[in-house]
């Protein structure tokens, strides 16, 4: 999504830089509403097999709310599932649409498209290390399967954002009436190894739908922040692997 980073630069340290862990060294807690469970499946799945029945097995996360915390109307309201196989992460998003889709009128699929943003897109933000949450991976995907990767590090100073970065992920995207369905394949890497069950991550998942004046920005985690900004590791949700 765009970047507000200006706007923040006197909270930047205090918001961005949070501990992982409580001072007596256990865990943050985690609570029902912000843990999603990432289902092991046995076989890898192709991007494009959008109907498999192994999404109907994964948990359905709820993404009906701005970044603001106040909810949005159901006609922006999407549903994202997450799976996990030896080989990739696979995230779907099944996404109401009811108003006309904001896209690239010449849209490829054959590297990253920048500006992806300021589109309609879907996104994921995670951190694999969960003490680390300050340094993260952003993937975006769009109603015409183009897609955007980044690295993504914060320092007292600034986002840094690593460009060469290259997940090699696949995307798969589908339009109907008053519907669209993304999902993104994301395959185990040395930056991002292959977790093993009871793993925790940290996470986020987003939507942006629409244009400006009344442009959405959707958050299953809602960062609060005064402009719409997604790039608030502290508030990140739990992805756990089972």
């Amino acid at each position: 999504m765009k970047e507000w980073v200006d706007d923040f630069s006197a909270i930047r340290y205090a918001t961005f830089f949070v501990p992982s862990v409580n001072t007596d060294g256990t865990d943050l807690v985690m609570h029902g509403n912000d843990i999603i469970d990432a289902r092991q499946i046995a076989t890898d799945l192709n991007v494009a097999d959008l109907e498999s029945a192994e999404w109907a097995r994964a948990q359905s996360i709820q993404i009906d709310r701005y970044w603001s915390g106040d909810p949005a109307p159901s006609s922006r309201h999407a549903e994202a599932r997450i799976l996990w196989s030896n080989k990739a992460l696979h995230l779907r998003f099944v996404c109401h649409q009811g108003e006309p889709l904001i896209i690239n009128d010449k849209p490829q699929q054959e590297k990253r498209t920048m500006g992806l943003w300021d589109r309609d897109v879907c996104e994921i933000f995670i951190a694999p290390d969960p003490q680390v949450v300050e340094r993260y991976f952003e993937f975006e995907a769009a109603p015409t399967g183009e897609w955007t990767d980044i690295a993504i590090h914060w320092t007292p100073e600034k986002r840094e954002s690593d460009w060469e970065f290259a997940s090699q992920m696949t995307t798969a995207a589908r339009v109907e009436t008053e519907r669209v369905t993304i999902a993104m394949r994301i395959p185990w890497s040395e930056r991002i190894p292959e977790p093993q069950p009871e793993d925790r991550w940290r996470v986020n998942l987003f939507r942006c739908v629409g244009k400006d004046p009344d442009r959405g920005y959707l958050a299953w985690q809602s960062t609060k922040t005064p402009k719409p900004n997604f790039h608030v590791p502290q508030v990140f949700g739990w992805l756990v692997f089972v």
